[in-house]
């Protein structure tokens, strides 16, 4: 596989990846596509014919789409671009690592690994994104999902195997190597600060106004603000969530928890659904930009269970749409905001959650409490990582960049809320059963 490695890590802020994704961002699709033809030439030394960059919903940090080169050969090429990445990411995309470790990933072409310059070439396929086939499934009769439930459920078992047997004891350097930190502690603090919030974070969350329906109100309000969702009040503000994350979610902090060969960004959206005449369907793994073999356990499979669950239907990443299929109510009463919503996951979306609670998520922590490597605070530890997917993936604010909705903001706000916080005075929710059907001894 033509590999171009990575480069000396450099503090400009104007590399092509960046510069991609900006424009893909704003709209700007042919200067996007012009710097990702320019990218393949400067990387591998292949001219392109035409590119073309997918206009989908799923991807916040990355660009993806399609290339043709000039001696007709396609490509499927992506690439994922965070903010602060010069100085913070070792090495990215190690498929191959996946592969050694029993996973079905799909493994690229081409692959540069220089920060500021990664993409890499698939061989260009038909099959969906398997986040695709979900979508046409959540409103449809549950008979109609059992392959893609067959699907998930046999990858879970299958990625549980992995992580029981490659999980190790690790030091607290091997843990703070991994690039899956970029997709959560360095998103909550700059690099030159990394006890103080910051990053995504401020941005998202400092100095602006929210509008969440029928209420608008400062940022500062808003983290301050104790929540009511449904009925049931929950015990920590935004603020107290912001402050804890940054905490728990340290590198260093979460070689507690042991570590496990992992994909760690393996929702749906970076998974293939093939599907092959007189063959079971069967989800393949692809771009692995966070993978590691030091991965902790405990942020494993975060981003898996909350973007495949949680994420749908709809509020995330079509927010525009939410607004016709559900209601929200806000109302702010003293330095409390009250939410009353209709939305709920969908049955198949509640599936994939009792999949990932049976074939992932408790035998792992069992495994881990066996081999004495589950922290005392692992559920508030879990927690911090659920409550950072929403929050600091995509701007929630109401006409920020993320596209949002007063409507979306507020539902998007309250399920990051229910995923940090524990409910009141021995409450439950959909996510505190989930934590205790996934508890140890349970």
């Amino acid at each position: 596989m033509p590999s171009v490695p990575p480069a000396a890590p450099t503090l400009a802020t104007n590399s092509p990846a960046a510069l991609a994704l900006k424009a893909a961002q704003s709209g700007q699709w042919q200067q996007a596509a012009a710097i990702v033809a320019r990218l393949i030439n400067d990387a591998f030394a292949l001219s392109a014919q035409s590119v073309q960059i997918s206009r989908d919903a799923y991807s916040f940090n990355s660009v993806n789409g399609f290339v043709r080169l000039d001696n007709g050969e396609q490509y499927f090429f992506k690439f994922h671009h965070e903010e602060g990445e010069e100085v913070t990411l070792e090495e990215l995309y190690r498929g191959e690592l996946l592969r050694d470790a029993g996973y079905p990933v799909d493994l690229p072409v081409y692959v540069s690994k220089q920060i500021g310059r990664q993409l890499l070439l698939y061989r260009r396929r038909d099959d969906p994104r398997f986040v695709e086939v979900c979508a046409g499934l959540d409103f449809r009769p549950p008979d109609e999902a059992e392959s893609a439930l067959r699907a998930q459920s046999h990858l879970d078992q299958l990625t549980c195997g992995i992580y029981l047997r490659t999980l190790h004891a690790v030091s607290s350097e091997q843990v703070a190597r991994e690039p899956i930190h970029q997709l959560f502690h360095y998103r909550l603090v700059n690099s030159d600060a990394p006890n103080t919030i910051g990053g995504r974070a401020r941005r998202f969350f400092w100095d602006r106004t929210f509008d969440i329906g029928e209420q608008v109100m400062s940022a500062e309000q808003l983290r301050a603000a104790h929540w009511r969702i449904n009925g049931l009040d929950y015990v920590d503000t935004i603020d107290e969530l912001f402050e804890r994350s940054m905490s728990s979610l340290q590198p260093t902090s979460l070689a507690r928890f042991g570590a496990v060969t992992a994909h760690g960004d393996a929702h749906n959206a970076n998974v293939w659904w093939q599907a092959r005449q007189h063959e079971a369907p069967q989800l393949i793994l692809f771009d692995p930009a966070f993978a590691g073999a030091h991965i902790s356990a405990l942020l494993a499979e975060v981003k898996a269970t909350f973007h495949n669950v949680f994420a749908h239907p709809l509020w995330l990443y079509n927010p525009a749409q939410a607004g016709r299929l559900y209601t929200v109510h806000s109302q702010l009463a003293g330095d409390s905001i009250e939410i009353t919503t209709d939305w709920r996951p969908s049955a198949l979306r509640l599936q994939f959650l009792r999949s990932k609670a049976e074939w992932v998520w408790r035998p792992l922590l069992r495994q881990l409490a066996a081999n004495d490597l589950l922290a005392a605070d692992w559920r508030s530890t879990l927690r911090c990582a659920l409550f950072c997917c929403p929050t600091l993936v995509k701007d929630l604010c109401a006409g920020g960049d993320g596209g949002h909705t007063p409507l979306s903001s507020a539902l998007g706000l309250s399920i990051a809320v229910r995923c940090g916080s524990e409910p009141a005075a021995g409450a439950h929710d959909e996510i505190s059963d989930f934590l205790d059907e996934i508890a140890p001894g349970r």
